[in-house]
């Protein structure tokens, strides 16, 4: 069993410019400085590590936000999603490392090589394996730039001459820069995270398919002779959590006809042809409640990525659903759900001490539920 005190626990954010992202309660300031800051702190108050803000072009830029919820925070580590193309990797790093510098080590990064408008922007790709390609010289040019002075690199997609940042990430331990965190399902992708990533990232699976991809991750990392400390395993999904599991249950099951209402309108398409996407859309098909109260059917009406599966029930039930994942190998927990300042509170009053380990029961209970 994984040891509860190397499990970290964050939250997510939202990044966006229209309110009310999945079913949160709309408000005119909601992407403020203000609503954001007391998100952050809201974090740090109630036990949480940080919080994931997610990329993509038409939202708040992600750094930017980052760097102002760090400076109005003393601990909150911000997960930054980055892109490669967006951004130029010796930028990146310097960026980074100046932001990890001033906060005391705090940055953490989560490269996404999903879709976005790169032409907004002045980007572009190719096929899948130029994608992929780009991505893994980004992250290890990055890294490089990290730990290393006078770097010299020609790869196929960057490049950099007699490049050193300053300032330099902040060491500690173990820690030598920034952890790596990075997500996607197809062959590509995981052949990148094998070798580059510190942090794989998975979506809401059973609990049969996130091993399955952990096993699989390994024996990559171990044929493609990654020479970097072993591949961690990180979960980000929704936890729908109530006093009782009969009042969990009941909320999920109106939220999701509130959902079907809105005909689609919570689904995020960009995601929708991903090959992590496609996974749990399929998960539909094998019913609406797997593991005992993984909640597969949102996915029918909207939600997209960690909005497609729900763990639903009481914070005890949802708890041991989540050391299920942790006996796995799973170490790096990424859970919301809204309204999210609400959620943050409940979460990390009634889940977290659970999570470490204050009092966790019996087997889970799970009332009897009507069809949605």
């Amino acid at each position: 069993m994984t040891d509860a005190g190397a499990s970290e626990f964050l939250w997510y954010i939202p990044n966006e410019v229209r309110p009310g992202h999945r079913g949160d309660a709309p408000a005119v300031d909601h992407n403020s400085l203000d609503t954001l800051g007391s998100h952050a702190q809201a974090l740090e108050d109630n036990g949480w590590k940080g919080a994931l803000l997610g990329t993509g072009w038409g939202r708040p830029d992600t750094f930017t936000v980052a760097t102002a919820l760090a400076a109005r925070t003393t601990r909150f580590e911000p997960l930054i999603a980055a892109r490669p193309g967006y951004w130029r990797p010796a930028n990146f790093a310097s960026a980074a490392a100046t932001l990890d510098h001033l906060s005391g080590g705090r940055v953490r990064i989560n490269i996404v090589s999903g879709a976005d408008n790169l032409a907004a922007y002045g980007d572009s790709e190719g096929d899948q394996a130029h994608r992929y390609g780009r991505t893994k010289e980004f992250m290890r040019l990055v890294r490089r730039l990290w730990t290393e002075e006078d770097v010299t690199f020609a790869g196929e997609h960057f490049g950099v001459t007699k490049s050193t940042v300053v300032p330099r990430p902040v060491t500690s331990g173990e820690r030598r820069h920034p952890r790596l965190y990075f997500g996607g399902a197809s062959e590509a992708a995981e052949r990148v995270a094998a070798t580059e990533a510190d942090v794989q990232l998975f979506w809401g699976e059973p609990l049969d398919g996130i091993a399955e991809r952990i096993d699989r991750l390994r024996h990559l990392s171990r044929t493609l002779d990654r020479d970097l400390p072993p591949l961690q395993f990180g979960l980000r999904i929704t936890t729908l959590v109530r006093d009782t599991s009969a009042e969990a249950w009941r909320d999920a099951e109106a939220r999701v006809e509130e959902m079907a209402k809105a005909q689609g309108q919570w689904h995020d398409n960009a995601r929708k042809l991903a090959v992590g996407q496609q996974r749990l859309f399929a998960l539909q098909e094998r019913g609406d409640v797997l593991d005992e109260n993984l909640y597969t059917a949102p996915g029918k009406f909207g939600g997209g990525g960690a909005g497609t599966t729900w763990l639903v029930g009481s914070a005890e039930d949802v708890a041991r659903s989540l050391q299920k994942y942790r006996e796995l190998g799973v170490t790096q927990f990424v859970l919301s759900d809204t309204p999210y300042l609400a959620e943050i509170q409940r979460q990390g009053t009634q889940l977290l001490p659970l999570l470490r380990g204050e009092g966790l029961g019996g087997p889970i209970s799970i009332p009897e539920r009507p069809a949605v």
